[in-house]
């Protein structure tokens, strides 16, 4: 199994051939799902794509962590990550 990446630009052009649209249509589409995605998530709300995932923001509290360098104990600043929960569905497809 090869590890390569898609990229954006495959992304959209893959879209523009499954749908028939232009390319420039296909990257407009995508810029604009990803801003609606990027704004919903600023907004603390799920994000739901049926049979493929969940996108959600999680708060990471404060917490001591270490230099691997020096051993000096620090506190990490709280935080928001991304987290990505994968549709039953999708997992199925790809194993």
């Amino acid at each position: 199994m090869t590890n390569t990446v898609m990229t954006t630009k495959e992304l959209s052009n893959r879209i523009a051939e499954q749908i028939g649209m232009t390319k420039r249509q296909s990257d407009q589409l995508l810029s604009a799902a990803v801003d609606v995605i990027t704004e919903a998530l600023n907004e603390d709300r799920t994000v739901l794509l049926q049979n493929f995932g969940s996108l959600s923001i999680k708060e990471r509290p404060s917490r001591e962590v270490m230099n691997p360098k020096t051993g000096e104990k620090l506190m990490a600043d709280p935080k928001r990550v991304i987290i990505f929960a994968a549709n039953p569905a999708l997992k199925q497809q790809v194993r």
